[in-house]
């Protein structure tokens, strides 16, 4: 998918590979600095999850915005440093991770990033899309049609604890 216009610089969004981790590091440090910072390594092998369903926005060879996505099941929560692993029958969409590069904040990049892969989740017949929010974002989510939903089990309910005090399990239902 390519966007241009008068207003916007030219930039794509495209499926989330190895060739990108490189400038998907260097959006993750900028955003949320070593605290929350995922190795590259971890990033390789999420990519080679027959689940994954990542995406990333480039422009030319520069990564702009990436999110982390794959099939799971509703109340799932994976763990910080935790790998994408199969659910079956996955009817959730789980967005572990997006981030924007603070340069090109507010450029609408994160809303077409999000726009396209619950699209796509739809199209796949998934029923919900998860996340877990973190840094203060559960204003933003909630205004993106998540709610807080707390996991039942303690399982999931400790994996949600490996993003401090302040995190959220939170799902929408897609229509």
């Amino acid at each position: 998918m390519r966007f241009s216009s008068h207003d916007q610089p030219n930039w794509s969004l495209e499926p989330l590979t190895a060739q990108h981790l490189d400038g998907l590091m260097q959006v993750q440090l900028a955003c949320y600095g070593a605290d929350f910072m995922e190795s590259a390594a971890l990033y390789a092998a999420r990519l080679a999850s027959p689940v994954q369903c990542s995406l990333v926005v480039v422009q030319g060879s520069e990564v702009l915005a990436y999110l982390a996505a794959y099939r799971s099941v509703l109340g799932k929560v994976t763990p910080l440093h935790g790998g994408f692993a199969c659910a079956s029958p996955a009817d959730t969409l789980y967005l572990h991770d997006m981030a924007v590069a603070p340069a090109r904040a507010g450029e609408g990049l994160a809303s077409a990033l999000l726009q396209a892969m619950l699209q796509q989740a739809q199209a796949d017949g998934l029923r919900y899309s998860a996340l877990v929010s973190v840094m203060g974002s559960q204003p933003y989510w909630q205004r993106k049609g998540y709610a807080p939903l707390m996991p039942v089990c303690l399982q999931h309910q400790a994996a949600l604890q490996s993003y401090g005090d302040d995190a959220q399990y939170m799902a929408q239902a897609l229509l």
